[in-house]
């Protein structure tokens, strides 16, 4: 397993960009302290969103900071991403993980405890458990977990690979990313606290700021 630090994940997503170009919004959030990067596109066509991911590793490339693509492992090999994020109704960890080889960072989506009780965690690199809170980036079909729901999902996943770093997902910015990272998190996955920002770069620095601070308090 490879060490991925999850501290701030910066998702830019097509659709919650906040009118920013999505590289030049990553360029931002990177200035600022992202510490992973995902483009998530649900919906433009597979040559746009391969031009997307090429610009955007193209702007990360100074801050020496991992590049993934959500679910589309054709798009990440495309470019010659870090890795690929999938869900549970993805292409599978473990076939993602045969066609992008050992090196590729790859995360999964973890919604609940029975799913962490079953989660490939041999072949994955973290786990974004959530959603945590309440969130307009995406459709959620089911209540938000909260801190506690993260607790119980992150006691399993941690009863069987100790080391796998843990993120939460969904609704999260700065006045309750604190409550994460407390609950257990190594850092907090975060879209619309930093696109819909008038300074992406000043949100994601308050972010870090915030994780960092835990993190700190709880010796880790």
């Amino acid at each position: 397993m490879k060490p991925i630090d999850l501290r701030l994940y910066a998702i830019v997503d097509a659709e919650r960009a906040g009118g920013y170009a999505l590289a030049d919004l990553a360029r931002r959030v990177a200035e600022g302290g992202a510490t992973l990067v995902q483009l998530r596109d649900k919906h433009s066509e597979t040559r746009a969103m391969v031009e997307a991911a090429r610009a955007i590793k193209a702007a990360l490339a100074p801050f020496a900071i991992p590049f993934v693509v959500n679910d589309r492992v054709d798009v990440a090999l495309a470019v010659g991403a870090d890795g690929v994020h999938v869900g549970l109704d993805d292409m599978t960890a473990e076939d993602a993980r045969a066609l992008l080889g050992p090196d590729a960072i790859i995360g999964l989506s973890i919604k609940t405890v029975e799913q962490a009780a079953a989660a490939p965690v041999e072949r994955i690199d973290y786990a974004g458990i959530g959603g945590v809170y309440a969130t307009t980036s995406k459709e959620q079909n089911s209540a938000p977990i909260g801190p506690e729901g993260f607790a119980r999902v992150a006691e399993v996943l941690r009863s069987r690979a100790p080391s796998l770093p843990l993120c939460g997902i969904a609704g999260i910015d700065a006045g309750n990313a604190a409550a994460v990272i407390a609950a257990g998190a190594d850092g907090v996955a975060v879209i619309s606290a930093l696109s819909l920002s008038a300074d992406p770069a000043a949100a994601a620095r308050s972010l870090r700021d915030i994780v960092d601070a835990v993190l700190a308090k709880r010796g880790t």
